[in-house]
């Protein structure tokens, strides 16, 4: 099966990424993850047990508190993602880091540069087959003013299942 591990905005932001992503959908075509809006914490990843996952997340949501962090303005990742930029504070990158620390002796979870310690975190608008249309698109989300505070408080495992990401099991953090 495959999963992925986010933290969901479920906020004012949260409301503003998934409208402006049904926005840019209608109005340029341009695609995005089936996922709500979140920031990734692991991204998809392939097992046919997560027994040893469920139970690392649930001690780590117990031992571990949530962390505030700013979303404020756009950035993307050459001519290919466009997404809103996260401030994690350091408190939040330290629950993240101590994280991705537990996950780590889990092991069919491995890391890469792009989702370990030092991912860039960021909250995805758009992110398929926008390159023809990159400045267009660009242009019009920087219209559009993107300032939120947040509050890391969720872990959130996602199983794909007929071709949708369903939710497996929410983690709060305390």
């Amino acid at each position: 099966m495959r999963y992925v591990i986010v933290s969901v905005l479920k906020d004012d932001c949260g409301n503003f990424n998934n409208n402006l992503r049904k926005e840019v959908l209608e109005k340029f075509k341009a695609r995005s993850s089936k996922l709500p809006a979140h920031f990734t914490i692991k991204s998809p990843f392939e097992s046919d047990d997560i027994f040893e996952l469920e139970e690392t997340l649930d001690k780590f949501c117990v031992s571990h508190t949530k962390a505030s962090y700013k979303v404020d303005g756009y950035d993307h990742f050459d001519d290919r993602v466009i997404f809103m930029k996260v401030f994690m504070s350091s408190l939040g990158q330290k629950v993240h880091n101590e994280l991705i620390d537990e996950l780590n002796k889990i092991n069919y979870i491995n890391f890469s540069k792009e989702d370990g310690k030092d991912k860039t975190f960021h909250i995805t608008i758009s992110s398929k087959k926008i390159k023809s249309i990159f400045n267009e698109l660009w242009h019009y989300v920087n219209l559009i003013p993107c300032n939120f505070n947040c509050s890391f408080n969720n872990i959130c495992i996602y199983k794909w299942v007929d071709n949708t990401w369903v939710l497996h099991k929410e983690y709060l953090l305390k």
